[in-house]
């Protein structure tokens, strides 16, 4: 058959056994890229959907805490700002920095980690921002998150160091000398803003990038690109 659509065509064992695996696996990459655009897309409609609920009281979304990720919550208490945890990661905008991790500690319930903002490399130590160092009692609310958001290639934390790279809620507990902990934490909203402007609040993700489908094209248009080759080379002259 295919010497009606490619005349000539008399194809070698060497260049075979290259090529069709090549093509093989151009096309798997483009298929799993495929789906991942369509993960992205069921992730990004729960997003949206959930963040448009009203905020509820963070005791009432425990019972099932997966099932109410990314909803906006609130919570009481007061500021443990001299247990603060940092959390490297970059802004919104790709700067380099850190989350600021504070506990809010609740009055007869477990305390709950805050991750109230971003702050650059210069603001890390309390110091540098006296004016979001708020006392008293407040009133947070943010959006609802308890997947640790470890990378495959992200390094170990260094609770030694209050160095952390991903969110170990037992492990960020025993650090901060807190005896319990909620098993979820809380992405502090952009408003109202910490006096002073830092930290940053409003680090929540709404929204995935999806670039998938476009990987998924240019994978694909590879393996046509390599089946074409193979086929134009495997081509003997009368």
């Amino acid at each position: 058959m295919l010497n009606k659509i490619v005349p000539g065509f008399a194809p070698r064992l060497i260049p075979t056994l290259i090529a069709l695996p090549g093509i093989v696996l151009l096309l798997s990459l483009s298929g799993w890229q495929l789906s991942r655009h369509f993960e992205r897309a069921t992730e990004n409609a729960l997003r949206e959907a959930r963040l448009a609920m009203p905020a509820a009281d963070i005791d009432v979304v425990l019972a099932d805490p997966a099932a109410d990720r990314f909803r906006r919550v609130r919570a009481s208490g007061v500021w443990a700002h001299e247990r603060e945890l940092y959390v490297y990661g970059r802004s919104q905008r790709g700067n380099d920095g850190f989350y600021i991790i504070t506990p809010l500690l609740r009055e007869g319930a477990p305390a709950l980690l805050v991750n109230r903002g971003w702050v650059d490399r210069q603001r890390r130590e309390p110091a540098t921002r006296p004016q979001g160092q708020v006392s008293g009692p407040v009133v947070v609310e943010g959006v609802l998150r308890d997947e640790p958001r470890r990378g495959p290639l992200m390094p170990d934390n260094e609770p030694d160091r209050n160095q952390w790279f991903w969110y170990d809620l037992p492990a960020m507990a025993k650090a901060a000398g807190l005896p319990a902990i909620l098993p979820v934490y809380v992405e502090a909203a952009l408003e109202p803003r910490n006096p002073g402007g830092w930290p940053l609040g409003g680090q929540t993700i709404a929204q995935l990038p999806r670039p998938h489908l476009q990987y998924a094209f240019t994978w694909f248009c590879l393996a046509i690109a390599l089946a074409a080759v193979y086929l134009i080379s495997q081509r003997r002259k009368p």
